[in-house]
């Protein structure tokens, strides 16, 4: 996972392409988000934000 962090970050820098990081981060935490309450009680409140 590391290594594909440092390529990503690596195809970034060399093509100038820095706008792509938001929507990588959001992305992320998005997912991070719904791995965390997968079959926890706080997904209904989840729910309400989309």
């Amino acid at each position: 996972m590391i290594d594909f962090l440092k390529e990503l970050w690596g195809f970034m820098k060399v093509r100038k392409k820095f706008w792509m990081f938001p929507i990588i981060l959001f992305l992320g935490l998005v997912g991070a988000l719904v791995a965390y309450t997968q079959g926890s009680s706080i997904l209904p409140f989840i729910y309400s934000l989309f």
